[in-house]
């Protein structure tokens, strides 16, 4: 495995600090790299519970209040109560939290043959139509394309259970609404690219058909570099946690790229490891959603195609990929050579 890249990055300018000491979310470089800003690192051990007048919300930084606001029902969406709660789950990893993500009853989670088919499809022919130049980026030329058709294929197969309505609309539906959204899987499938570029061991793994190892490689890329990165939850009573109290009624933003490199939780955070033994699923959302197993889909035969398109590819000569955004998160562009 690759050593853990946070060593080698360069020092980092301090946060930017507001009235009281406390690092402020919306500042200038926040979107860049909250990491390299030492930012998340300042929340989590600092200041793991204060207010963010920019956010106007409570902020939550540490793994284990990041999952208290996620599961405990003394939470609840946001704004309002109609907000995902019971029936939807919150936002997570490609998951946008609509009614028809819920858990199935038989776990969900498999996908459906023919939109498996025409993913595995799509993806090789994208890979065919760039595997014959000497460069081109993965962003604008692969990442958006695939979730895309994928989406379209999805919604089509997307039949209605007869009596299963949901208040508005069907599950099925709603369900067609989620995968239909493909900005979230766009970021999570370019992060997953890069990561696995970054690394030559894994390439050869996933050249050998090592299945298992995508998945894994998958759910640490949501864990390491989520597509979301802050979750708004509302308190509904008064709530204890490890940095303090919550008032009831309070906006809370989850900072889920925080708690998803917290030491207190995960070892080495900003290590890219597959293999982990402390992994854990629920920064990565349901497992059921259609969004969440279009993109797994997405990220196997998509990795898969482009090494059979060009067995060979590697990063254009002197680039590095650069993430942005701060709700949301991805890599701006993916330049590689194909020969």
């Amino acid at each position: 495995m690759p050593a853990d890249r946070s060593e080698a990055l360069p020092a980092a300018r301090r946060p930017h600090r507001r009235t009281g000491g406390r690092p402020g979310l919306l500042t200038p470089g926040a979107s860049t790299d909250p990491h390299r800003l030492r930012l998340y690192r300042a929340l989590r051990t600092d200041h793991p519970l204060g207010y963010d007048p920019g956010l106007a919300a409570w902020v939550l930084s540490r793994y284990t209040d990041v999952a208290a606001a996620l599961t405990d029902p003394r939470f609840t969406g946001y704004p309002h109560d109609a907000s995902p709660r019971g029936r939807g789950p919150a936002p997570l990893g490609v998951c946008r939290g609509t009614a028809g993500c819920a858990p199935p009853s038989d776990g969900g989670g498999t996908p459906d043959p023919g939109t498996a088919a025409a993913v595995e499809r799509a993806a090789y022919v994208l890979a065919r139509r760039i595997a014959g130049r000497d460069g081109a980026d993965l962003v604008a030329e692969f990442c958006r394309w695939l979730p895309a058709g994928a989406a379209a294929v999805a919604v089509r197969r997307s039949h209605p259970a007869p009596g299963a309505l949901s208040r508005h609309r069907r599950p099925a539906e709603a369900a067609g609404e989620c995968a239909g959204h493909t900005a979230l899987r766009e970021k999570a499938l370019a992060s997953f690219l890069a990561n696995m570029l970054d690394d030559p061991d894994l390439l050869a793994a996933a050249r050998d058909g090592a299945r298992e190892l995508l998945v894994r490689a998958w759910a640490e890329t949501l864990r390491r570099d989520p597509p979301v990165q802050i979750v708004l939850r509302r308190t509904r009573t008064e709530v204890s946690l490890s940095g303090g109290t919550l008032p009831a009624g309070a906006p809370v933003a989850c900072l889920i790229g925080a708690a998803g490199r917290d030491p207190a939780r995960f070892a080495a955070p900003d290590r890219f490891d597959p293999l982990r033994a402390d992994a854990d699923p629920l920064l990565t959302g349901p497992v059921g959603c259609p969004a969440a197993v279009l993109g797994r889909l997405e990220a196997a035969y998509g990795l898969r195609a482009l090494l059979t398109a060009m067995p060979d590819i590697r990063w254009a000569d002197g680039f590095r990929p650069v993430a942005g955004g701060l709700l949301t998160r991805g890599p701006r562009a993916l330049l590689v050579r194909a020969r």
